[in-house]
């Protein structure tokens, strides 16, 4: 189970025009220890802030600084209206979580919670998908060096690919990265084989 977060110190744009919404959705998150602040101009990318709750409603593309689903920072979306084309506006602007109006403060915790946990398995996936995606690049260079492996001992491709994980794990260093050293000429494969 997910650990939901403590927003104490946390800091909040939200990202609408002053209104009976945003006023009880301020004083409840000063309640959850949120330093909110309220603003209907784009959101600078230098300032960001812990979390971003938008007025999907009224809201432009150029109020968030970041690509289309590419949010640098958790978005929740206020939300009233039911149109497609304002709820897909704001899950292209990265909002995971939805604040129905009118505001309700029972609503903004729950919102708060899902954003956040949303957004940092977002980040973790994307990570995880860049670290895949480079291991896969290095792919050639771990088969040339299963090949010069092979050449030297003279064993098959799975035998030289064992040496290779063996002597990775005993160095405690990734496969691709024992594999370009072998292949460089900067590391020799002491192990039996």
């Amino acid at each position: 189970m997910a650990k939901t977060p403590n927003f104490t110190g946390w800091r909040v744009v939200i990202l609408a025009e002053e209104d009976a919404n945003t006023e009880k959705l301020r004083r409840q998150l000063a309640l959850l220890g949120i330093a909110a602040s309220l603003q209907w101009l784009p959101l600078a990318d230098d300032q960001l802030p812990d979390l971003v709750i938008v007025d999907a409603d009224r809201g432009w593309d150029e109020l968030l600084p970041w690509a289309r689903r590419k949010p640098a920072r958790p978005v929740a979306a206020l939300l009233g209206s039911e149109a497609p084309g304002r709820i897909a506006w704001a899950i292209d602007c990265g909002a995971t979580a939805f604040i129905p109006k009118p505001v309700a403060a029972s609503t903004i915790y729950p919102a708060l919670v899902l954003a956040v946990t949303a957004h940092e398995q977002r980040m973790e996936d994307e990570a995880r998908i860049a670290k895949l995606e480079e291991r896969l690049k290095l792919r050639p260079i771990v088969f040339a060096a299963v090949n010069q492996i092979k050449a030297d001992r003279r064993i098959d491709d799975e035998q030289a690919f064992v040496l290779l994980r063996s002597g990775a794990m005993r160095r405690r260093m990734p496969i691709e990265q024992l594999a370009a050293l072998l292949v460089g000429g900067l590391e020799t494969l002491s192990e039996a084989g």
